[in-house]
Order: C-alpha cells, then sequence, then structure tokens
C-alpha cells in the first residue's frame, strides 16, 4: 500500500466523525505496514477541545508501543499547533495530511514546527488526496451554516 491507499483509511476515519457531528478529520497511524491504531475528531462527544483525530491516535500508539518509532500518521487535514507539538514530542518520524489548512496549520500552511524549530524534526508530506480530504471539510462547514440560519 501507498501513502494515497493509507489517505483512503483515514477518509474512512473522517467520514464516521462526519456522521457524529464532529469536524470531519480522521487519522491512522501505520507501523510495519499495517494500521496500528485509527482515530477521528471527539471534541463534542468528549466535551474535551484537545480530542483531535492524530491526538487521539498518538495516544494510542504511544499506549501499545511505547514510542511512535518507525510509525507513519496520515490525517485527513493540516495539523494544528497543539498536534505538531505533540508530534514533536513524541518524536514521530513521518506525517502525512491531506488538506491544507490555511488559517491554522502548522506543518507547511501558517508555519511549520516539524521543520528546523526544534530538536526533532518529522517529515511531512501534504496534499495527499487533498481534493477529497478537503471536499469533506467544505461539505461539513457548509452544512453546519445552513443549520445556523
Amino acid at each position: 500500500m501507498n501513502d494515497r491507499d493509507w489517505m483512503q483509511e483515514a477518509l474512512k476515519e473522517a467520514q464516521s466523525a462526519f456522521k457524529e457531528g464532529e469536524v470531519p478529520v480522521g487519522a491512522v497511524i501505520v507501523k510495519d505496514g499495517r494500521i496500528a491504531c485509527r482515530s477521528h475528531n471527539r471534541c463534542e462527544v468528549l466535551h474535551d477541545p484537545t480530542a483531535h483525530a492524530e491526538l487521539l491516535a498518538m495516544r494510542q500508539a504511544y499506549a501499545e508501543f511505547g514510542s511512535l518509532k518507525g510509525c507513519t500518521l496520515y490525517v485527513t487535514m493540516e495539523p494544528c499547533a497543539m498536534c505538531a507539538g505533540a508530534m514533536i514530542h513524541l518524536k514521530l518520524p513521518r506525517l502525512v495530511y491531506g488538506a491544507f489548512d490555511k488559517q491554522n496549520g502548522c506543518c507547511g500552511s501558517r508555519i511549520d514546527l516539524g521543520d528546523h524549530w526544534f530538536e526533532h524534526t518529522v517529515e511531512t508530506v501534504g496534499g495527499v488526496c487533498e481534493t477529497e480530504c478537503a471536499a469533506l471539510l467544505s461539505a461539513f462547514f457548509a452544512n453546519l451554516r445552513t443549520k445556523e440560519f
């Protein structure tokens, strides 16, 4: 499997989030050629603004393996500062994301925390399945705006 295939798995998680009324962001962590864990945004259901898909997935992987060595995180939207900071502290080797977040993205759009700012750098690939990831986010927010009026 390649980055696009793994991102399709993250998109399945994002679709689950959409159905639950969560911002549709999904994540999977791949280790040794298999999905080690998967998650999606759960901020609303858990009443926890830190329950981002990638953070939940990294917590699961760390609990299972004791480190993120050898892991790649696939997430449908560019991580924010909180999630990018966690990736650095957990020494995630590689991140692949779909949609860019020009307002809050901290892995290339606004800034790139995983680049040269800290001792650990995260190899980052953005824009994988970007159109599909962005379309799901756009549909969610369009639906949300319709409900507000």
